[in-house]
């Protein structure tokens, strides 16, 4: 497959519509009375909407990326994940289910193309929010409505990461994830606020430049992460490991688990991390 920009930004505007349409299932369940789940062997939710956006989403990206191995969380989890591949789609049908469960508005569905180890293409919507960040070669957010195909690009806007200010940064946290570790980092750091956020809404709040920092030192799935990192590198900003090195994706040998890493909009802040 060619990766060339016009092809990445081609494809991110087929995921974000994917996404934006698959948004609609999502709504539906959230709006009955009672939302059903159960709790998976790795002690993770999952509900019917996990299950019901995966299905549409796998159905539609093998039209719109041919041939491209597909590792989503769901299928994953009942054993159904293809072999390793340089190029490879990574799908969240619901990031954040525990604040779907809770009815929160922070859950997203995350689309992502990998290629050499790196997330090349992403596309993240927050159906209760109404928002949609998506990113090829470069990266552009706007406002979308659940079920609704994308925008055209009149209603677009394009992302871009600050500078980090001097008086200190303000750092994302997991609402479901925030534990001493982080808490110690931010401390450390100088951080002059601190904003729960779920999901991968943290990526692209970085991506809009309206925050600086998303440290996380517990467990994540590539799946999770690998949308809302796309749209923050193409921002200018960076998912570093402890080493400093980008994240890397496709560790087969894991079983696709990453280790603790730290988001940044400015890549020149990496000093403080």
């Amino acid at each position: 497959m060619s990766l060339d920009d016009a092809t990445r930004d081609r494809l991110a505007l087929a995921f974000a519509d994917l996404a934006a349409r698959a948004g609609v299932i999502a709504m539906e369940i959230l709006a009955a009375p009672d939302i059903v789940a159960r709790v998976k062997t790795d002690a993770s939710p999952v509900c019917e909407a996990d299950e019901k956006i995966e299905a549409m989403l796998l159905a539609e990206l093998a039209a719109i990326a041919p041939g491209v191995p597909i590792i989503a969380e769901e299928s994953t989890a009942r054993g159904a994940t293809p072999l390793p591949a340089n190029v490879f789609l990574l799908v969240d049908p619901l990031d954040g289910t525990r604040e779907f469960l809770a009815r929160r508005d922070e859950f997203t569905i995350n689309i992502a193309l990998v290629a050499d180890g790196a997330p090349r293409i992403g596309a993240v919507f927050a159906p209760a929010l109404g928002e949609l960040w998506f990113a090829g070669a470069t990266a552009f957010g706007c406002r979308a409505a659940p079920g609704a195909h994308a925008p055209p690009p009149g209603d677009w806007r394009r992302l871009g990461v600050r500078t980090a200010p001097p008086q200190g940064p303000t750092a994302l946290v997991s609402r479901s994830h925030l534990d001493e570790e982080t808490q110690a980092f931010l401390r450390a750091r100088g951080v002059t606020e601190i904003r729960e956020t779920g999901s991968s809404v943290k990526f692209c709040r970085l991506a809009e430049g309206v925050a600086d920092l998303y440290p996380r030192f517990g467990p994540t799935m590539e799946w999770d992460t690998a949308a809302g990192d796309a749209v923050l590198r193409a921002a200018g900003g960076a998912v570093l490991d402890p080493s400093g090195r980008p994240l890397r994706y496709g560790k087969a040998e894991t079983g696709y688990r990453n280790g603790p890493f730290i988001a940044l909009g400015d890549p020149a802040a990496a000093r403080i991390c």
